[in-house]
């Protein structure tokens, strides 16, 4: 079964789109995580720690989102020991029975670009199959020779990609806005092109987009450009957009189950006990009643278009 067919199964199993991103900025950890801010520490217990916090949220969320994004940077601050944190993590949330896309967004020449898929999809050992990522994100930036490495990764593996388009941050427009047609538009038309020779049963393909929640206006036209596209979409929640932006992206399977995009939601799940509505509460209460709240709002927006 292919990356896409995978992804609507589990979309289907959990009832709802959502998708946490497991981004454990150092500075951000509650309070009881302090020691990971140690410098003094050795490095491998701070990463060890890390890694906890991480299996501590997946064991908050398991069972109720069909997937997480592990955010490779902020494992890659602690060297070879945050390498190791983050297969551990992404380890632990197989076992948990969640799909991992793994936000690397890596871009480089063919070869390099070989090496990035074994290390993400592949693996060089029979080992690796546990701590490899379902889907990963790429920078489309060097063109169709530093995608198609992956692009025969994941015909070979049943895995996906994630190709960034039109990303949620301030300074997107820079450059994803500029031309005539726009680059955004250009990449869009790539992503379709690219992901015609891995399109599942589900009639879906398994080379998705990175479509900025942000951009809730833009989202039907790239919806109805990259029609058989699933979407990834981040900027929900502490990023500004809401559940009546994410709308244009969905469509419905024959089950009436939400299909074609995840909405991404990384610090106001993982760190929502900062939030001044969950003051008073422990760190885990805060992102169980965080991620209710989402899953409430996108299935009730959602159910409106029903």
């Amino acid at each position: 079964m292919n990356y896409a067919d995978r992804l609507q199964s589990s979309i289907e199993r959990c009832g709802n789109a959502c998708l946490v991103g497991l981004d454990p900025h150092l500075e951000l950890l509650p309070p009881e995580y302090a020691d990971v801010r140690d410098a003094h520490r050795p490095r491998r217990e701070r990463a060890q720690r890390l890694a906890q916090f991480c299996r501590e949220v997946i064991e908050v969320i398991q069972g109720k989102v069909p997937a997480v994004k592990p955010q490779s940077a902020f494992f890659e601050v602690l060297g070879a020991d945050g390498a190791a944190a983050w297969e551990s993590v992404v380890r632990d949330a197989h076992a948990a029975g969640l799909l991992v896309i793994g936000d690397v967004k890596r871009g480089d020449i063919a070869t390099t670009a070989a090496a990035y898929a074994t290390a993400f999809l592949e693996g060089t050992s029979s080992e690796d199959g546990p701590s490899l990522c379902d889907a990963v994100t790429l920078n489309p930036f060097l063109g169709s020779d530093s995608v198609e490495p992956f692009l025969e990764a994941c015909a070979r593996t049943g895995k996906g990609l994630y190709l960034l388009v039109r990303t949620s941050n301030k300074g997107s427009a820079d450059f994803q806005r500029h031309g005539s047609p726009e680059l955004s538009h250009l990449v869009a038309d790539k992503v379709v092109q690219w992901g015609k020779r891995l399109v599942g049963d589900s009639g879906w393909s398994s080379v998705g987009a990175v479509v900025g929640a942000t951009h809730g206006a833009e989202l039907r036209d790239f919806r109805a450009r990259m029609p058989r596209t699933p979407f990834l979409l981040p900027g929900y929640g502490a990023q500004g957009a809401g559940a009546q932006d994410v709308l244009g992206a969905f469509e419905f399977s024959a089950s009436g189950a939400p299909c074609g995009a995840l909405v991404n939601s990384s610090r106001g799940i993982t760190f929502a006990w900062r939030d001044k509505v969950h003051a008073g509460k422990h760190w885990k209460d805060a992102t169980r009643d965080s991620l209710d709240t989402m899953v409430a709002e996108i299935g009730a927006a959602l159910s409106a278009l029903r």
